[in-house]
């Protein structure tokens, strides 16, 4: 007997398949496009790097996001029509799958959409001249009001939101664009104060896998509603590589020019940039800034409602997103989703290994999903632990040097997921393939 959740599956077929350019790139894009990408891009870089090596460091993390963990996620996903949390019954098997992918996804959409509520409140007050000091009754109030709202509409008004995304996506590529232009006499001639560029190149690998770990495991979600291979590798190349470029390159060079603008000013975040420009201006950006953020929060919202509505079936959607947004919006007003690298590191730790031993399930299944797997694969619950642990050498009681040799830690737990899962499934700890009714029309996972 299968789960619910894969038995009661059903693929997207064929006729619901749209092109690259009108699902995957835009919705990519928008990920990157949002403030919690960019509002810490330049934390621990901007002394240590030049423009040169920060711009090829964030190109590389664009295609390491792009083929790492997002190529593999997306194949499996328009090759069968089945979302993230069934193709992962593959690689974890169908009671492990439970939690993880199923419950993990969820589970960190709650830091996320903390994330997102932190920021949204942070910069709606900073454009009325409030200082965001988490606590506050103003900064509480907004957190309140946002979080709910985005909630619901996640889960009511997706579609809603959808349509409008692509020119919400409109509002921060521009306005990337005048930052830059505002503080260009100040990038063209940054000099990093603490140079050291390896280890700059590598923080900025890890600021960016980091963040988008959880989005690239999804792009079997993403992958679902494409037609073939050239729809996933020209979305992602454009919604991932080229996107990341461009949200993390722009806001880098603006931090670095206005610190060279205003050399008393000792913050690395994106909002002190814009706050060097000003009046009316910088109100309205911040602003719109806010504004742009309402589709990634309706869609985190969505997400974890997905995952705890599937793997919960007997708690009602509305009320299990409800309270996961409840603990959300407390972790934004106290201030403890201020931390945006270490929760990416964090994210990097835990979706790392999943995409690696995913990557691996999939080259040794012959580039197909194998169908899901019996009760619990211990060989993905082993590579994961063992690449979580890879992960999490930043936060653990080691050396400042080892901390550092440990960095990009989201790719070394990556390759542990791979390197172990590859192993163990070779020594034959791969439980049996239990059948599932194939639905999908042309499904060629078979």
């Amino acid at each position: 007997m299968l789960p619910d959740y894969i038995s009661k599956a059903v693929p997207n077929p064929a006729s619901n398949r749209a092109p690259w350019y009108v699902n995957t790139a835009p919705s990519y894009a928008g990920i990157f496009l949002w403030i919690g990408f960019y509002q810490a891009i330049a934390a621990g870089t901007v002394d240590r790097a030049s423009t040169g090596v920060a711009i090829a460091a964030l190109a590389v993390a664009g295609l390491l996001s792009y083929a790492l963990y997002y190529y593999v996620p997306g194949m499996l996903g328009m090759k069968t029509g089945y979302p993230l949390y069934v193709v992962g019954s593959s690689t974890f098997g169908t009671k492990g799958g439970y939690l993880m992918p199923g419950l993990l996804m969820g589970v960190l959409q709650v830091g996320w959409f903390a994330v997102g509520t932190y920021l949204a409140a942070q910069y709606i007050l900073s454009a009325f001249g409030t200082v965001p000091k988490p606590g506050t009754l103003p900064f509480i109030a907004i957190a309140v009001l946002w979080g709910y709202t985005m909630a619901y509409v996640g889960v009511k008004g997706i579609q809603f939101v959808s349509r409008v995304s692509l020119f919400l996506n409109i509002i921060p590529f521009l306005m990337l664009l005048v930052v830059l232009f505002s503080t260009r006499e100040g990038w063209v001639r940054h000099v990093p104060a603490n140079p050291n560029p390896a280890l700059s190149f590598a923080l900025l690998i890890q600021i960016v896998i980091g963040f988008f770990a959880t989005a690239g495991a999804a792009g079997a979600d993403f992958g679902m509603n494409n037609r073939n291979a050239r729809d996933i590798r020209l979305g992602g190349l454009v919604g991932i590589a080229v996107a990341a470029l461009y949200a993390g390159a722009l806001p880098w060079l603006s931090i670095a020019g206005a610190r060279v603008l205003n050399p008393t000013m000792q913050a690395s975040g994106y909002d002190a940039a814009i706050s060097t420009i000003g009046g009316v201006l910088a109100s309205a950006m911040f602003l719109l800034f806010a504004v742009a953020s309402v589709a990634p929060a309706c869609i985190c919202a969505f997400v974890a409602a997905n995952s705890f509505s599937t793997m919960i079936p007997g708690v009602p959607r509305m009320s299990s997103t409800m309270v996961a947004v409840t603990i959300s919006i407390i972790l934004a007003v106290t201030g403890a989703a201020a931390d945006l690298i270490g929760f990416f590191s964090i994210v990097g730790a835990s979706f790392g290994p999943i995409c690696g031993a995913m990557i691996a399930d999939y080259i040794l299944s012959g580039r197909k999903w194998a169908g899901p797997r019996e009760g619990i694969n211990w060989a993905g619950y082993i590579s994961w632990a063992l690449g979580f642990l890879v992960g999490i050498i930043p936060f653990l009681p080691v050396s400042q040097t080892m901390k550092d040799v440990s960095q990009p830690a989201a790719v070394y737990s990556t390759i542990t997921g791979f390197a172990v899962y590859w192993l163990l499934a070779k020594a034959g700890m791969e439980p049996k393939v239990v059948g599932i009714q194939n639905k999908a029309k042309g499904a060629d996972w078979l």
